[in-house]
């Protein structure tokens, strides 16, 4: 009886293992109809750029250019290769990358550095036609480029929105990795909204989606078949797929598409400000709860900004109604934003939530080009440390016009003792402009705010610096 009892449980578990696995394989899903739906409207992208003053050589060698042809070495190049050298072609490198359409009319999406400097681009449809393409007009920013070819009733992709994704959403990359055509790849949704250090417009979608050179260009589609990203830039020390992949937002990718296709250009929106994050420590001495919002370090002169009252040492904390957690959320809020129009800001300042109402600006085309970095003489030490390890001294005329700094702000650090401004990452040659939200014009002014600080306190400092401003979180020593 326990016998045949056991074999029962025993039956009764493998049949409920079966039907676990059998639930669990049935919740993941089938990407098949929409690779099938969706491939069509993807294409291979090659692209030459030849290389000017050399020639191919065999092995892959190149000839040095302007050899004289008296040269023993030019000699040696016939004798060893037995080729005639003057026959020989400029080579002509070569890029693969991915597209899509978006028209049936041959616009077609792509990466900027797919296309940068190509002489001739070729695109490849997944029926094996094949077209020259045109560049209808290119944004580096952004990294994204439109195309144009001659033809009539393509395939196209249908446009989603990158708003509705979530973490942990599924998504699907088509593309030419290493230039194998239409492969296709899954993954999840990694991060939303990530900023990249050398990308300021952009608030990149973080997936886990295996994107390899030749991807680059192609679309992401959420689960139902529609775009939601343009596959931009891997994560990578080798070169390969290592887990991180970033796609530019479709919303981003249109706007762009959109002026590049009325205009030729890409007009972006300016506040004239330097900010940063608000760390732990700056959000003590700003009266903050938690870290949040973008830190004014400078309000740059005649900007937006500078005009409806913004100062330096203002939290942001939303802009036109969005929430700011991080300050790499304002730049592509702002530059997104239309151009000569009002913009609502919510500041912090003094502990007191403002609101201000600013026009944004055109971006100049100058803007973003770092000036040149000076670093000024160091001065003699003349005085000894204060209260928080520092010595400071006046700034001459000359270094205010070298760092553009006004007449009547700022004192230069002439030397850090081990100490509460150490600890702060305050280094010598840096200019304190403000302290504590009060701004510091003389060596004597900033002695008596040092002087009225209380023993603990956490304050933010701005300093000047060759990388330029700075806000510091400070602790005041105890007593």
């Amino acid at each position: 009886m326990n016998r045949h009892l056991s074999t029962g449980l025993a039956l009764l578990l493998l049949l409920g293992l079966a039907w676990t696995g059998a639930a669990r394989a049935a919740s993941l899903p089938d990407f098949a109809e929409l690779v099938d739906a969706n491939s069509p409207a993807v294409v291979n992208i090659s692209t030459k750029q030849a290389e000017k003053g050399h020639k191919v050589l065999p092995h892959g060698l190149k000839q040095m250019p302007d050899l004289p042809e008296d040269s023993p070495f030019r000699d040696f190049l016939k004798r060893f290769f037995g080729e005639d050298l003057e026959g020989l072609e400029e080579k002509d490198s070569q890029s693969l990358g991915s597209g899509f359409i978006i028209s049936e009319d041959g616009y077609v999406i792509t990466n900027h550095h797919v296309v940068a400097e190509a002489e001739e681009i070729v695109v490849r449809l997944s029926d094996r036609r094949e077209f020259l393409g045109k560049v209808v007009g290119s944004d580096k920013a952004s990294d994204i480029a439109l195309l144009r070819i001659e033809a009539k009733d393509l395939p196209t992709v249908k446009v989603g929105k990158s708003g509705d994704l979530r973490v942990g959403s599924w998504v699907l990359a088509i593309g030419s990795p290493f230039g194998f055509d239409h492969s296709a790849t899954a993954g999840i949704v990694s991060a939303l909204g990530r900023a990249l250090p050398s990308e300021n417009y952009v608030p990149f979608i973080q997936t886990d989606v295996a994107i390899n050179p030749g991807n680059s260009g192609g679309p992401l589609f959420n689960m139902d078949g529609e775009v939601v990203g343009v596959n931009s830039q891997i994560y990578s020390r080798t070169g390969g797929f290592m887990g991180l992949s970033f796609a530019i937002p479709i919303e981003v990718a249109m706007n762009v598409v959109d002026q590049l296709r009325s205009t030729g250009r890409v007009a972006r929106g300016y506040l004239g400000v330097l900010i940063q994050d608000v760390t732990r420590e700056l959000a003590e001495s700003f009266g903050l709860k938690r870290p949040s919002g973008a830190l004014v370090a400078q309000v740059l002169p005649d900007g937006p900004a500078a005009k409806a009252g913004i100062r330096p040492g203002d939290v942001i904390l939303a802009f036109n109604g969005k929430e700011l957690t991080r300050s790499a959320q304002l730049p592509p809020l702002v530059g997104t934003s239309r151009i000569n129009e009002p913009a609502d800001l919510v500041v912090l300042r003094g502990g007191k939530r403002m609101e201000f109402k600013v026009t944004v600006a055109e971006l100049p085309a100058e803007e973003g080009e770092k000036k040149a970095a000076r670093q000024p003489p160091k001065p003699p030490e003349v005085a000894k440390p204060d209260v928080i390890g520092l010595v400071v001294g006046e700034l001459g005329d000359e270094q205010r016009k070298r760092l553009g700094i006004d007449v009547g702000a700022g004192v230069l650090v002439q030397k850090v003792e081990p100490g509460a401004a150490k600890l702060a990452g305050i280094r010598e040659g840096d200019v304190l402009t403000m302290f504590d939200g009060q701004p510091v014009g003389s060596v004597k002014q900033f002695r008596e705010i040092l002087a009225a600080m209380p023993p603990g306190k956490s304050v933010a400092v701005l300093v000047q610096r060759r990388e330029g401003p700075m806000f510091l979180a400070l602790r005041m020593p105890s007593k």
